[in-house]
């Protein structure tokens, strides 16, 4: 789906500056503990099925619509693998506008549908063994959550945090 009108209307507003904005992704994984991941228009990397939470969405919502779109799968979300953030969590677009994320991790399910692109956001969907993984250009972030999905730690043991209060003067 292209740019919201929601988005679009934010950026008349600020323009092309960071826009902080809470997102999803799904992993599904397959017999063969592959994971599935599409073809980003964008960049043409490939990422983890995803995408912005709209005003009044639930998170659970967005990710079973966000999988939808982009694989042309339905799914059921089984569990949260974690939420993630920081440097590895931002962009810049071809335009110009800087975006960065706090995204909620979930794993899910096929309930049905035939994997597909929607050719909108996504050029490809295809499934991927570990190794393959270091084949193929992939969003910095989609590394991160899908090592966490094949992990099995929760996001605290995984995404470390890094902040520390200041040094007494």
């Amino acid at each position: 789906m292209p740019m919201s009108d929601y988005i679009r209307n934010l950026r008349a507003m600020i323009g092309t500056t960071v826009l902080e904005t809470p997102t999803v992704s799904v992993l599904v994984f397959d017999a063969q503990n592959r994971v599935l991941l599409v073809r980003h228009t964008e960049g043409n990397d490939w990422t983890t099925p995803g995408g912005m939470i709209e005003p009044y969405e639930t998170p659970g919502d967005a990710a079973v619509r966000e999988t939808w779109e982009e694989t042309g799968l339905f799914v059921t979300l089984t569990r949260i693998v974690g939420v993630f953030g920081g440097e590895l969590c931002s962009s810049t677009y071809g335009n110009g506008d800087q975006v960065a994320w706090v995204s909620t991790v979930f794993r899910g399910e096929i309930v049905s549908g035939t994997p597909r692109p929607d050719n909108e956001e996504t050029l490809e969907v295809r499934y991927f063994a570990r190794p393959d993984l270091d084949l193929v250009r992939c969003k910095p972030h989609a590394r991160l959550f899908v090592e966490a999905g094949w992990s099995g730690q929760t996001a605290a043991e995984f995404q470390q945090t890094t902040w520390r209060p200041p040094e007494p003067a």
